[in-house]
C-alpha cells in the first residue's frame, strides 16, 4: 500500500470509533469542544459528569481529572484541541 492508502485506511478506522465527550457544567472548553463537534457534523455522545457523577470514576480511570475528556476508540485526550478533534473525525 502507498502512504496515501494507509492514511485513508487510518481515517476510516477512526471514523468508525464512537466519540464520547465527557463534559461539566460551566466549562468553557467543554462548550467549545461540543460546538466544534456539532459544527463538523460529528456523531458523538455527551456525558455531563455533573449530572452523571457515577461516570467520574471512569474518567479518572482514564487518567484525567479535568474536563472535557474526549474518547474515541483507543484515543483519549483532555481539553479543547481542534487538531486532535479533526484527527478523530
Amino acid at each position: 500500500m502507498t502512504p496515501s492508502h494507509l492514511k485513508s485506511l487510518k481515517k476510516g478506522v477512526f471514523a468508525m470509533a464512537k466519540i464520547t465527550l465527557f463534559s461539566k457544567n460551566n466549562c468553557m472548553q467543554c462548550k467549545m469542544t461540543k460546538k466544534f463537534l456539532e459544527k463538523e457534523g460529528a456523531d458523538f455522545e455527551e456525558i455531563n459528569i455533573d449530572e452523571q457523577p457515577e461516570k467520574i470514576d471512569y474518567v479518572k480511570s482514564l487518567g484525567f481529572t479535568a474536563a472535557p475528556v474526549i474518547e474515541a476508540g483507543d484515543i483519549v485526550f483532555s481539553g479543547f484541541q481542534p487538531a486532535k478533534l479533526k484527527e478523530i473525525l
